[in-house]
């Protein structure tokens, strides 16, 4: 175990994880801030353990990530509501799997890939998200209630 490369990735998903929950704290968003640092540091780690346990052998790497993703997938599912008014939660969703694959890229010691990807995700969380608001009022596409916009 080398522990400066470590740490140094641990904190980075901790750092990402927590930015991009913190978007989704601000607009009230059930899987917040926690919820994203958790989830980024948890695949952080797995990808760590992973790498150690797998010793070089590339197939045991390769397990070990196919389970983050199985897990995280199920995380996802369970943020997902359906009634009258549409599906609701598909954001939140691709948010936690999103946030998985930072942590999995911190944990493997992808660092510029985690920061691109994190910068891009707050991009679209706090930037398409408005013009995305603005195109459905403009096109009349959805109609939307205050209720169900608090749901996603």
């Amino acid at each position: 175990m080398v522990w400066p490369d470590d740490l140094i990735s641990i904190l980075l998903a901790v750092v990402l994880g927590a930015g991009i929950g913190l978007e989704r704290e601000l607009i009230h968003k059930a899987a917040g801030l926690r919820t994203n640092l958790l989830i980024c540091l948890g695949a952080a780690v797995f990808t760590i353990i992973s790498a150690e346990m797998a010793a070089g052998e590339k197939d045991s790497l390769t397990r070990i990530a196919a389970q983050i993703v199985t897990g995280v997938g199920f995380l996802g599912a369970g943020a997902i509501i359906q009634d009258r008014a549409g599906v609701h939660g598909l954001t939140t969703a691709a948010t936690i799997w999103l946030v998985a694959s930072i942590g999995m890229a911190c944990g493997a010691r992808f660092y510029q890939l985690a920061i691109l990807s994190s910068a891009i995700a707050v991009f679209v969380l706090l930037c398409l998200g408005k013009l995305s608001k603005h195109l459905d009022r403009f096109t009349g596409r959805r109609t939307r209630t205050k209720a169900a916009d608090e749901l996603d």
